[in-house]
């Protein structure tokens, strides 16, 4: 991608037309920009209905942070390496590699995004020498479990909603940030059984006990003990399979849960309690610094987006 000067502002058609990005004519979008690696834009969708649809871009990572609540039955497949029956869950930061076709279904409702189209070679110039896209790695993608990332994308995000001096200079170090720790993360994540990753059983029972509502969100003690290991071997075992640590892993999932429960009237002192948090004021910090807002302020956008 060329860097083609000033933010797009003025006309988000422009975007539309860039066949590495290819975005969606319905989506409204609320401010972007067109920089040397990549094209960032805050876009709003409302999908009236369940839908299904393919996806695919081949000269771009496809990063997407969702802003509003991942909706629970949020899925994706890749096609070209799954069963049609195999579907992941969609995590809050999505990255869909080039030239790999998904099957993405969606539950309908109101979705706000930070997308960021990264050039490919931007990422991939990071990639060990002997990188390959194994199913481990295609299944990483979908739920970027990596805090690092996280707090990058909210920077951008913040950055772009609140533009400042130096704002397209600061947007392309983040970019250029996102690209490098991207790389590293999907280096890192291996096979189940390589590295002393863990079994594919014993990620199932994690998932299962993270996705529970009548259960208490778990320590990394808790998962340890469900996947009988010491919280050593685990959490050795957890960042060789995920690619992350499991405290950075259980923070996004506990933000997540956080953000759909939000939706709701529940008082922020029984979220945060339900959650794990010793204080209604843990829990604020701890969420701020995840998406760059506080829980009311969350709840207020929801209200009026």
């Amino acid at each position: 991608m060329e860097d083609e000067g000033e933010p797009i502002e003025a006309d988000p058609t422009a975007l539309w037309g860039n066949p590495r990005l290819g975005l969606d004519p319905r989506l409204k979008i609320e401010a972007s920009i067109n920089l040397a690696d990549a094209i960032v834009v805050i876009a709003r969708l409302n999908h009236a209905q369940p839908a299904c649809h393919r996806f695919r871009r081949d000269e771009v990572y496809w990063l997407d942070l969702c802003l509003t609540p991942r909706r629970p039955n949020a899925l994706g497949r890749y096609t070209d390496h799954w069963g049609t029956a195999r579907f992941a869950q969609l995590g809050s930061l999505l990255a869909f590699p080039p030239q790999q076709a998904l099957e993405l279904r969606s539950p309908g409702g109101r979705h706000a995004s930070l997308i960021c189209a990264l050039r490919a070679d931007s990422v991939e110039r990071w990639f060990p020498p002997d990188f390959a896209w194994t199913d481990r790695r295609l299944e990483a993608t979908l739920n970027i479990a990596c805090e690092v990332l996280v707090q990058l994308m909210t920077r951008l995000n913040h950055e772009l909603r609140n533009p400042g001096e130096g704002h397209r200079e600061l947007c392309s170090v983040i970019v250029q940030q996102i690209a490098i720790e991207l790389g590293r993360y999907l280096g890192a994540a291996s096979e189940p059984d390589e590295r002393g990753g863990l079994a594919a059983w014993r990620l199932r029972l994690i998932e299962a006990r993270l996705s529970d509502p009548e259960q208490a969100h778990p320590s990394v003690q808790d998962l340890a003990a469900i996947c009988r290991l010491s919280q050593r071997q685990f959490a050795r075992a957890f960042r060789a399979s995920r690619g992350c640590s499991p405290a950075d892993y259980l923070a996004q999932v506990r933000i997540e849960s956080a953000k759909r429960r939000l939706y709701t009237a529940e008082p922020l002192a029984r979220i945060a309690a339900s959650l794990g948090f010793a204080t209604q004021s843990s829990f604020c910090a701890a969420f701020h610094k995840a998406t760059g807002v506080t829980p009311g302020q969350f709840r207020k956008r929801l209200g009026t987006g």
